[in-house]
């Protein structure tokens, strides 16, 4: 991977497209991960105005530190960088109490973290005229719909979108992201535990890179081991369950002969 080359082209478009849009810079929610920490240094290369979100929802102590980790080292090398830290748990707080009980399971509850995520950047995007800036990387978004949809699948660019997640922590070591960023297992932050993202999908990101890849070449699987089929299952499996969150909205085109 010639990742030089990727960081300038991801710079230079992320450059053209906020000029083409008419906004001024970006926004990014920050969370302690590498996708957002690649995410957000990317954009601020570009040498636009860059706000980043720490947000907070019932904080993990680690996640909370790797953020501000990353926060701080970003300031220190571009100077378009500002920072806001804001606690959304009375927030979510205010919606636990409103939502009938009954449908806080905990995965709507887990979606409902993000999508308050997502309104607090538009909120920022819209009064400062910034662009949200996505954080999801190529197989959570198009291989096995690993996001919440209108949450932080709300966005308007992706810019690490077509890069898999080896090649982020490639970009990200290129970039220079901190060390803890980079050896942190990954995990969406939407919990009240610590669990990781294989915990929740049941399979690595390079077993899913490896399916992805297996399932776009048309391979013959009659070979696989055990546990190649396993994961085999599971990527065809969310893929499948996730297609309404992978593919665009569709929309009810109406017959020529009905107008």
């Amino acid at each position: 991977m010639k990742t030089a080359e990727i960081v300038d082209y991801i710079v230079g478009w992320l450059h053209d497209y906020c000029d083409t849009a008419g906004q001024k810079g970006f926004v990014v929610g920050v969370s302690g991960g590498i996708d957002s920490a690649v995410t957000s240094t990317l954009c601020a290369k570009t040498g636009k105005p860059v706000t980043v979100l720490n947000m907070h929802i019932y904080p993990h102590p680690a996640h909370v530190d790797l953020a501000r980790q990353h926060i701080a080292w970003l300031k220190q090398k571009f100077s378009c960088v500002t920072d806001v830290t804001l606690d959304l748990t009375p927030a979510f707080q205010t919606l636990e109490q409103i939502l009938p009980p009954e449908i806080q399971d905990a995965l709507t509850m887990a979606n409902t973290r993000s999508r308050l995520r997502m309104l607090t950047l538009y909120a920022f995007a819209g009064h400062h005229h910034l662009l949200v800036a996505g954080t999801g990387n190529k197989v959570e978004d198009f291989g096995v719909g690993f996001f919440t949809k209108y949450g932080d699948g709300g966005v308007d660019l992706s810019p690490i979108g077509d890069l898999v997640k080896s090649e982020v922590y490639g970009v990200g070591r290129a970039l220079g992201i901190v060390n803890g960023i980079l050896a942190a297992s990954p995990t969406d932050g939407l919990w009240n535990d610590s669990r990781s993202d294989e915990d929740q999908i049941g399979a690595s990101y390079d077993e899913l890179e490896w399916a992805m890849d297996f399932v776009a070449e048309k391979k013959d699987p009659t070979r696989l081991s055990s546990r190649e089929q396993e994961v085999l299952s599971i990527f065809r499996s969310l893929n499948r369950a996730n297609r309404h969150k992978i593919e665009p909205v569709p929309v009810a085109k109406i017959p020529a002969a009905l107008r």
